[in-house]
This record gives structure tokens, C-alpha cells and sequence, in this order.
């Protein structure tokens, strides 16, 4: 960001900091850049996951979507899970990847199941973290559902968590499942007498087994051991015992509780350190320990974002005790709950309304988010004159090479990065042609890291496409004016994420040059060697040639739709994890299986990019718009309109396409001019080898369907022609 003179991270998108994002979307502090590290996209609601389980909810309506939340607080959203701090340099440690500098962090990053238990950590499944639950809690209900006896389940921890979720299994499965939980202390401990004796009345009325007081000893595959020695048979273990905190946080050197917790202050902010804050379950307010339950960490959200700001204004924080009675409502699995407070312990289906209120009404506050304030950007400390090429400091440059990571030189390289010279220098093979590709792009992602690793994977796509070995790379770099320390932290991220696809592929960073400018902007030259008799072109394919394509389409529909707030966090995730995927191995296993030719697929989209193959091979293709693979969400967004800047240009080609008509219209066909970023592999493969490279591209895990057939063209002839796939009708 521009302008940006402090860096303020969160570290985990638990409740209270989803507060803080809202706040300062709603409110934002000029020149202070704001950072969510989170390790999921999509953050769960633990009010709400009973209600999923149970089937009173959806996976989205108990979700908060993190994307269109960090963009409304123009914040940076960065996929990745913390695992240290380093307060020395002021950095979120995260692995294989820099270091993530801040001035000022806030911890709300949740706690671990407690695994202590011999054999839990292999054989039972964990309710926390919850949104890696979600996902193996929907294959579970469907290996249940899918079973033709009842399935035993056990549940054990009879804490609120875990009764919640044995009534809700319960109700969702109903003589499917066998439900039993077993507590090492009294069901529901910590709360009156009263409210233990509705719950156990709802168990015992709906079937659920419990057994209280007894305390599991050990966990075997479908077995539970108990402490006198009994074994109780399960085919599915659920933990849901007293959460442990984060392992990493014993490594920071700052004060934590008796259980490993961050201790803080009733201001929210550790005791040792008055630049790192934590929230949630991960910390314990030592002057006013409370329960590890999520309301608390909706309440410390307004004092937390009080706090960050006063951090950063370097003011002292202001105290904030919390409420010593709280409401429970605690759902029974069939939209019953039982409420409790203090004394008082009710049940009915109003509870379950007021419960349902509340959760949905505290989940709208983070979806309907309202227009976004105007920012007041710092005024600069100088002008910048532009001179020299606007170029970065020596000193920034230097650090940020630094921090890249120690490799050995490459074989051929005689000048490279590590010589500082001004000139990179190179030594060919005498058998072997050079290969060069350039690419350039502003920034498509707001992790500098991410970005230089997209950024790399695409550039390198054009030396893949020829079979080529990827030797060598220069970049060039634009990063905005800020503090030396800001621009210095936005450099080295971009480099090492360069440097990471670089030197999966065998290439090495050797040169290149960096520049300030108005955002963000990276570009590669890259550099590939081959057998000048064995490039493959675009001008091989043979009639009766499969084409087959290694990646789904639809990066620029998915992120077309991110900017106007359509596009789910989950769909952009997946859309991210197939960019960065390397094109690397596909092109080995199709050169292995006789290729004829090959391309990548990028801007031109995929007619684009195929009428390029025809044209240059003199031959037609047969496309199967039906069969071309898409990105999870692109097809929705296309339903409701939406497309790239680059699609309209894009669709020009439909001059070269003879359809007749079955597909005009359709979101099949809209898709195949959607423009790539980092797009896949699409190449022209014999017949006969067809079934065998499949077959090996998906043993590397690739997606990948065969979408056309080459064809004679005729010189009256189009040279593509839409058709079905010929196994259909």
C-alpha cells in the first residue's frame, strides 16, 4: 500500500479479530497497513458448527468469508499458518517463506486439540481446530450415511462443545449412528447443577448414552480405553476434551500461563511486551481469567481494536473487564436448547430461537458490510524526483537480497546474483538453444510473496509449454515509496516468492532490477535450454491428435468477481493453489508420451491460445466445450454475468469458431475466452498414447480431461468447431 508507514498483523481469524477488521474497514488509520495472517479463508463460527452438524445450517451460513472482509478493510490477506514469533526482528514467522514484519501484532489464532491421551493423536478426530473438523466431519457423515449397519461414534468431553455435538450427530443421523460421550468429570462441570440435569434429560430422551466420571486412559484403532482397564468399541472417536494452546507459543520467550496460554493484561496486550496483543483462546487475561468460550472472544473485539489503535498513536491502552455471568444456550440437535445463566437453567424451542437470533444476527454484522470509507493517505516525507530510474536504495536492496534463501550456484551460471555485478553472465551448452520468455504484471494479490510465486509459475509456463529445462531468471520489481523498512519487507517477499517456483523448477534468480512506482509489479525474463531439434511448437499437431488440457479454466472470471464482492473466499483459494501448481511435471509426462505440440494457456484464453496451435500447424480442432474443467465458482459467476476486462477482446476469435448454435450463449462457451493467469498446459497428444498420459498426469494429481480433437482443415473451413464430446450424444 502506498503510503504506508506502519504495519499492523493479525495473526489468525478467529472472533475478536474479525471485529478489528470490520472496525478499521469502518474506520480506517492513515498510514497504517494492516495484515491478516489466517490460515483458512473462510473462518467458522463456533456457535453455529452444532447447527451445521446437525443439519440446521449450511457450510456458507456458518462461515465468515474473509476475503470480501479484509478487501473492505484494505487489508492484506495472507494464506499461511504462523508458526513463531520473532520479536528481535518484529516478524510472524511462517513456514518456507520470510519472515512478516509488523510494528504491532495481535495473536487470535484459537487453540489445539489436547492430544496428550496415548493413541488420540492417531485414531480419534479433533473438533479443533474447527474449520480442519468441517471438512472431516462431511466425510464421515458420508461414510455413515453410505453404511449399511449403525455406525458407534464416540464422543469424548462433556463440556457444552461436546454435548452440542453428540445431540447433533444424534439428530442428524439419527438409528444411523450409535452415539455414546464419555467425561472424565461430570457433564457439563462448571455449570449449575441444573443445567447438567436438562442436558442429561435431553441425552437419555434422544438416545445418546453417557457415562460421567470416567476417564480415557488410552485410544486404539475403534477402541477406547478407560482407566479400569474396560475397552469400549467405536468405529468413529470425536475429541472434544479441554483445548491445549499453540505448541509455537512456548518459543517466544513471552510470559504465559500455568497451561501454556499468552498471558495478558486486562488490556488485552502481553505483559512482557507492549507491541503484542492476544485475543480468544489462545490468551488468558490474568487478572480476570474467564472459560475458553467464544464469547469472550466476541466481546474482546471492540477493546482489542480500541488498543491496536491507541498502539499505534503510541498511547497507553485503556482496561477491559469482562462480564462474570454470560448467557449459554446450548442447542440439543433437534432446534431445542437449554439457556443458562447464573442460577437459572430453562429449555424449549424458544431457547433455540433466541440462540439462532443471535448467531445469525452476529454473523450478518460480517456480511453485510456497508460502503467503504474514504482513506486519507499520509502526506509523503519528500517528493520523490523519479531520478536514476526511480531505483530502490542500495542498503533496502541489499537486506531484502539477503534474506533470500542460500542455494548452490547453477551449473553455467558465471555471473549471478550473489556477485552483485552488473551484468548477469551465462555459459550455453554448445548443443542446446537458448529460450527466453518475458512477463509482467501488477499485482493480482496483496501477499508480495504470493504474488512473486504467481508471477514466476506463469513466466515459466512459456518455457514448460516447449519442453524446455528452466535455467535462469532476471527480474524486475516495482514497489511503492514507503519507509525503507516497509519497502525493503515488500521486495524480499516478492523475491523469495520468485525465487521459491524458480527453484522448484531448477532455475536460479540471477539478476535483475527494482524500482519505485505507483503499486505493486513484478516481472521475470526467464531463460530455458533444449535440443534445438526437439522444441516443441505450437505448429505440431497431427489430424487425429487428442488435446489435452492440464488446468481449469477460469482464474480471470474468479478474480473479476473477487473485485465486485461475488466470488467466494473458497473459489479464490482454489483458484490460487492451481496457479502456483508448477507446469513443470505435466510437461515432462507429456514430451514422455509423444506431444506433437504445445502451448500454455494464458491471457488468450483457451480459443485463443488453440486457434494460435491450429493456425500454426495448418490443421482444424474440435473443441468439447463440455468437457473443458473449470474452476469451482466459475461457472456460478458466469451465470450471473460476470467476466474479465481482457474476455470481451478475447471473444473476437469467435470469428475462427463454426458452432451451430448449441453452444452461443452458454457459460461452456463464455468460459473458453476467459483470459489465464498461470493457466495450464494444452497440447496435442497421438491417440494411442492418450489413456497412458492421463493416467500419469493424474498420478501427479494433476487435472486434466481431454477437450478436443485435431482434425484435417479444409481451406473453405473455420478451423475450430465446437462440438460434443463424442460419448455424448
Amino acid at each position: 500500500m502506498a503510503g504506508a508507514l506502519r504495519d499492523l498483523v493479525l495473526v489468525g481469524g478467529g472472533h475478536a479479530h474479525v471485529h478489528v477488521l470490520k472496525s478499521f474497514g469502518m474506520q480506517p488509520m492513515p498510514g497504517v497497513r494492516l495484515t491478516l495472517v489466517a490460515k483458512a479463508i473462510e473462518t467458522p463460527y463456533s456457535g453455529m458448527l452444532p447447527g451445521f452438524v446437525a443439519g440446521h445450517y449450511t457450510l456458507d451460513e456458518c462461515h465468515i468469508d474473509l476475503l470480501p472482509l479484509t478487501r473492505f478493510a484494505r487489508a492484506r490477506l495472507v494464506l499461511a499458518e504462523a508458526i513463531g514469533l520473532d520479536r528481535d526482528r518484529r516478524e510472524v514467522l511462517l513456514p518456507g517463506r520470510p519472515g512478516l514484519r509488523f510494528d504491532v501484532v495481535s495473536l487470535n489464532v484459537g487453540a489445539t486439540p489436547n492430544l496428550s491421551v496415548p493413541g488420540a493423536a492417531d485414531h480419534a478426530i479433533p473438533v479443533k481446530p474447527i474449520h480442519r473438523f468441517v471438512r472431516r466431519w462431511e466425510a464421515l457423515r458420508a461414510r455413515i450415511e453410505a453404511s449399511p449397519d449403525p455406525v458407534r461414534v464416540a464422543v469424548v468431553g462433556g463440556g457444552a462443545g461436546g454435548v452440542e455435538l453428540a445431540l447433533a450427530i444424534r439428530h442428524r443421523l439419527k438409528d444411523k449412528v450409535r452415539v455414546e460421550l464419555l467425561t472424565r468429570e461430570k457433564l457439563m462441570a462448571g455449570h449449575t447443577p441444573r443445567t447438567g440435569a436438562l442436558l442429561r434429560r435431553a441425552m437419555s430422551e434422544r438416545n445418546v448414552n453417557f457415562r460421567e466420571e470416567i476417564e480415557v486412559t488410552a485410544v486404539g484403532s475403534c477402541t477406547l480405553v478407560l482407566g479400569d482397564g474396560e475397552r469400549v468399541e467405536a468405529d468413529e472417536i470425536l475429541w472434544v476434551t479441554e483445548a491445549a494452546p499453540p505448541s509455537w507459543l512456548a518459543a517466544t520467550g513471552l510470559t504465559l500461563d500455568d497451561k501454556g496460554f499468552l498471558a495478558i493484561t486486562d488490556a488485552l496486550r502481553s505483559i512482557d511486551d507492549g507491541q503484542v496483543f492476544g485475543a480468544g483462546d489462545c490468551a488468558t487475561v490474568l487478572a480476570h481469567p474467564r472459560p475458553k468460550a467464544g464469547v469472550f472472544a466476541v466481546r474482546q473485539g471492540p477493546p482489542l481494536a480500541a488498543n491496536l489503535r491507541r498502539a499505534l498513536r503510541d498511547r497507553p491502552p485503556t482496561p477491559f473487564v469482562p462480564q462474570r455471568q454470560f448467557l449459554s444456550l446450548i442447542g440439543t440437535g433437534d432446534k431445542r436448547a437449554v439457556a443458562s445463566k447464573g442460577p437459572i437453567a430453562l429449555a424449549g424451542a424458544w431457547a433455540w430461537r433466541l440462540k439462532e437470533t443471535i448467531d445469525r444476527n452476529w454473523m450478518a454484522g460480517y456480511a453485510e458490510l456497508p460502503a467503504m470509507a474514504p482513506m486519507a493517505m499520509p502526506a509523503p516525507d519528500e517528493m520523490r524526483c523519479g531520478g536514476c530510474g526511480a531505483k530502490v536504495g542500495a542498503s533496502v536492496l541489499s537486506r531484502a537480497l539477503g534474506r533470500l534463501p542460500r542455494r548452490p550456484v547453477r551449473d553455467g551460471v558465471l555471473i549471478g546474483l550473489a556477485d552483485r555485478d552488473d551484468v548477469a553472465a551465462i555459459e550455453m551448452p554448445r548443443d542446446k538453444a537458448l529460450l527466453q520468455s518475458t512477463d509482467f504484471f501488477r499485482a493480482l494479490v496483496d501477499d508480495p510473496y504470493l504474488f512473486g510465486l504467481i508471477a514466476a509459475t506463469h513466466a515459466l509456463g512459456d518455457l514448460h509449454a516447449k519442453g524446455a529445462v528452466a535455467h535462469s531468471a532476471l527480474a524486475i520489481a516495482v514497489v511503492p515509496p514507503a519507509p525503507s523498512e516497509i519497502v525493503e519487507e515488500d521486495l524480499a517477499q516478492m523475491l523469495a516468492g520468485a525465487e521459491a517456483a524458480l527453484a522448484a523448477a531448477g532455475a536460479a534468480l540471477i539478476g535483475g532490477h527494482s524500482s519505485e512506482g505507483a503499486e505493486l509489479a513484478f516481472g521475470l525474463t526467464v531463460n530455458g535450454t533444449e535440443t534445438a531439434a526437439d522444441i516443441l511448437r505450437k505448429g505440431g499437431a497431427r489430424p487425429g491428435d487428442a488435446l489435452v488440457l492440464t488446468k481449469p479454466l477460469g482464474t480471470g472470471i474468479l478474480f473479476a468477481g473477487a473485485m465486485q464482492g461475488r466470488a467466494r473466499g473458497r473459489w479464490i483459494r482454489g483458484a490460487l493453489d492451481s496457479m502456483v501448481r508448477s507446469l513443470a511435471p505435466a510437461s515432462r509426462v507429456l514430451r514422455e508420451h509423444g506431444a506433437h505440440a504445445m502451448t500454455d494457456v494464458t491471457g488468450f484464453g483457451l480459443i485463443g491460445h488453440a486457434l494460435e496451435m491450429a493456425r500454426a500447424g495448418r490443421v482444424g480442432f474440435r473443441i468439447y466445450p463440455a468437457a473443458v474443467p473449470a474452476l469451482a465458482g466459475a461457472i456460478d459467476l458466469l451465470g450471473q454475468g460476470v467476466a474479465s476486462t481482457l474476455a470481451p477482446e478475447n471473444r473476437r476469435a469467435r470469428r475462427a469458431l463454426v458452432d451451430d448454435g448449441s453452444w452461443a450463449g452458454t457459460p461452456a462457451l463464455e468460459l473458453l475466452f476467459d483470459p489465464q493467469t498461470a493457466g495450464g498446459l494444452l497440447a496435442a497428444i497421438p491417440t494411442d498414447r492418450v489413456e497412458a498420459s492421463l493416467a500419469a498426469l493424474r498420478d501427479l494429481g494433476e487435472t486434466v480431461a481431454v477437450i478436443g480433437t485435431a482434425t484435417t482443415l479444409a481451406d473453405s473451413v473455420r478451423p475450430l468447431v465446437l462440438a460434443p464430446p463424442p460419448s455424448l450424444p
